[in-house]
């Protein structure tokens, strides 16, 4: 039994929710979001809030509902606050430069890794070891996020790398000397 899908979703004001169908349209002071849901999903408002109700009683429409309804609530706050990720670059000689469109990273390889940013996502580098990633569609956000730390995870010995803001790398001991 799903609870988070039977929970209605508040619409704050200054938001505006279209349902035309199986498509949602959420815009805000933010910007435009939308997505298709499923068919046996059915999505109305009512009053200042939105709800999700299954059209069959079976385990995959059951889930689904809670899963559209977390969607659908990410979309409705991303269009009025936004999302952000924080990214910290660790390592002697690790920096991150903003240019234009691309995000330059130099992380220890032999020439700096280019990152071409990809529409709805916003960057700003502050300082030269951390990396702030703004986005009003959640889903891209972490994709993107994902594939910068991907560039050069951190290492459990050092700790060298590219992680998340309240990531905790577990370190190792390092080779003990032999006397």
């Amino acid at each position: 039994m799903s609870r988070i899908g039977k929970q209605p979703i508040p619409v704050p004001s200054g938001v505006k929710v279209d349902i035309i169908g199986q498509k949602i349209l959420v815009s805000g002071n933010k910007g435009n979001l939308e997505r298709l849901v499923l068919p046996e999903i059915k999505v109305s408002m009512q009053g200042e809030e939105i709800l999700v109700e299954k059209r069959d009683n079976s385990k995959r429409t059951n889930a689904f509902r809670g899963l559209t309804r977390s969607l659908i609530d990410n979309m409705v706050v991303g269009v009025d606050k936004g999302f952000k990720k924080i990214l910290f670059i660790e390592g002697v000689g690790y920096k991150a430069n903003m240019s234009g469109n691309t995000l330059t990273l130099n992380v220890g390889y032999s020439n700096p890794v280019e990152f071409a940013l990809p529409e709805g996502i916003t960057i700003a580098v502050e300082g030269n070891n951390k990396i702030v990633v703004e986005s009003i569609d959640k889903e891209l956000l972490g994709l993107t996020a994902a594939k910068i730390r991907q560039i050069r995870k951190p290492e459990p010995y050092k700790g060298k790398g590219i992680r998340y803001e309240n990531e905790h790398i577990v370190r190792k001991v390092g080779k003990a000397g032999s006397k």
